[in-house]
């Protein structure tokens, strides 16, 4: 076989139609995605990036305002930054990963006035930096990734990862949406970006985030971590995909008859709306907002108010249906673990930033919507693309004529009679993850039921074959789904207890004797350990990583 021969399926370069070389790969346009490519670029590596959609626009972050973990280097601020979330979190994050994350968000959104973003200033005069609006943060992105040289794909997701005869990642596989022509790009180093997975819940922004990166690191041999704690759902309007929730803040929640729901509105108001949603409807009215916080409300998230408007709603003054809608681990914290302050994966030449990664580190079991999940996009993002450059400019020049093979065989199944329905496969899933009693509010019995399907339905992958090429990317996705909610069962039915945002109904309360996080892994066959805290080991970062390459 020849250096350029790609041996799984018997594919070779030459049937791909673009064939494309680089040092460094990033898959996933987000925040998480161009800071990697930025940084990677910076640090003098030849760098493309791969988008599903339009990098840019796609994603939750590109929809709607972030809210930013941006804290001042103050010992007092950034102590009760760090001890704000510990406790809710289960007390499985890490102190040391907190603060290099303050420290790298501070200086990367100090950074992002320098290059021009509209910061807007306080009633003193002071930039106001703890809040970035996702259309013109990710405009400015693109174009700073692209004024460092990297190339960008556009309406491009992978569908394979490559590994060469040591099972090092050498680059992807993939294919144009629009074209439907393929592509191969080969690489010293890959970066996973491609966010969480919210299974195509209809919530705003994560339409394209459906796993796909989880189930090519692991297919790769990669490891997760914290999958249990995946069961996020956020407030929405019933007729709205919009699932903003701080200005439910100032909402009274009523049953049908207008009675006002009691606890709807406390710390753990949203569990009772998820409680009151499995026998009745729930109403919002933000009666509770101010003539002038009204106003500003609307300044602050136009598009929360964007649906109102088109059904003609006037949420302040009247009553609307509300849902809540799976965010999974965009808004959940599990993902692919890395293992030391590079992002690196457990598979050489392979990174991890952003929701795709494991947010644990920073926040232990539990998360919301912006803030730290912003600020580890940005710090992670930063950390993966430099660390890549520097072990793509360790390999050297000649790393891209390495012999190569696609690993990741669901959905690629030939020779099968049976045809895989993917729309059936999603809706199957769907069907065990969304509900809120099966994934909110968890037990055994439920989990174990809804593994047994789960697995049924990842054999339906592994032995049957997709339509037609056009149907593949489909077919990956919903293999994705599977597979992520696999993950995400099989560790919370090891978790034998109720920690962060994982509540088990045959175990309410908290167990001191498992405070540690689970990793997971595994495709036939799922596996699921426990990892104590005390034996992380986390490698400085040293001087020679530090410094820039060419």
């Amino acid at each position: 076989m020849s250096n350029n021969q790609l041996s799984s399926g018997d594919l070779s370069t030459t049937d791909f139609d673009q064939n494309l070389l680089c040092d460094v790969l990033v898959i996933g346009g987000g925040p998480a995605g161009t800071w990697a490519a930025w940084s990677a670029a910076s640090a003098g590596s030849k760098v493309i990036l791969v988008d599903k959609g339009y990098c840019g626009t796609s994603g939750c972050a590109a929809a709607s305002g972030n809210g930013v973990w941006y804290v001042p280097p103050e010992p007092e601020a950034r102590e009760e930054a760090m001890a704000s979330r510990e406790a809710l979190g289960g007390f499985l994050s890490s102190r040391d990963w907190m603060q290099r994350v303050l420290d790298q968000t501070y200086a990367n959104v100090n950074l992002l006035a320098d290059w021009g973003y509209p910061f807007p200033v306080d009633e003193e005069g002071k930039p106001y930096r703890r809040s970035l609006q996702g259309p013109e943060y990710m405009r400015l992105m693109r174009k700073q990734i692209k004024r460092a040289g990297v190339k960008i794909l556009d309406h491009s997701p992978a569908l394979q990862l490559l590994v060469d005869a040591e099972g090092a990642v050498a680059g992807a596989t993939g294919i144009n949406r629009q074209t439907n022509q393929k592509w191969v790009v080969r690489s010293h180093a890959v970066i996973i970006a491609t966010g969480g997975c919210a299974f195509l819940s209809k919530a705003l922004g994560c339409n394209v985030l459906t796993g796909d990166g989880y189930l090519m690191a692991v297919e790769a041999g990669a490891e997760m971590s914290g999958m249990e704690f995946s069961n996020a759902y956020g407030i929405a309007p019933a007729f709205s995909s919009v699932t903003k929730t701080l200005f439910y803040n100032w909402a009274t929640f009523t049953y049908g008859d207008g009675t006002p729901i009691p606890g709807a509105g406390s710390q753990k108001g949203r569990s009772v709306i998820a409680k009151t949603l499995l026998t009745q409807p729930v109403y919002a009215i933000l009666d509770k907002a101010t003539d002038e916080m009204r106003v500003h409300m609307r300044l602050a998230q136009p598009n929360f108010f964007l649906p109102f408007d088109r059904a003609g709603i006037d949420p302040f003054t009247q009553r609307f249906l509300v849902t809540l809608r799976l965010e999974g681990t965009v808004r959940g914290t599990g993902g692919i673990r890395i293992t030391d302050y590079t992002c690196a994966t457990s598979v050489s030449g392979l990174y991890a930033a952003g929701d795709a990664a494991t947010r644990e580190l920073i926040c232990g079991g539990f998360t919301g919507g912006g803030s730290h999940n912003a600020a580890w996009a940005i710090s992670s993002g930063y950390w993966a693309g430099h660390s890549a450059a520097v072990y793509a400019h360790e390999l050297g020049k000649q790393a891209n004529q390495r012999q190569v093979k696609a690993v990741g065989e669901a959905g690629f199944t030939s020779g099968s009679q049976r045809q895989l329905n993917s729309e059936e496969i999603i809706k199957a899933t769907q069907a065990e993850v969304f509900p809120y009693d099966r994934n909110y509010f968890r037990n055994e019995q439920g989990l174990t039921t809804s593994l047994q399907r789960l697995d049924y339905l990842w054999q339906e992958i592994r032995t049957s074959q997709a339509a037609d090429d056009s149907n593949i990317l489909r077919t990956r996705e919903a293999s994705a789904m599977v597979a992520t909610a696999r993950w995400m069962y099989y560790s919370a039915l090891e978790r034998k207890e109720t920690r962060g945002m994982h509540r088990h109904l045959d175990y309410p309360e908290q167990d001191a004797n498992q405070q540690h996080r689970l990793i997971s892994g595994g495709l036939d066959q799922v596996w699921v350990k426990a990892q104590g805290l005390s034996t992380r080991d986390w490698r400085s970062v040293t001087g020679k990583e530090l410094a820039t390459v060419s």
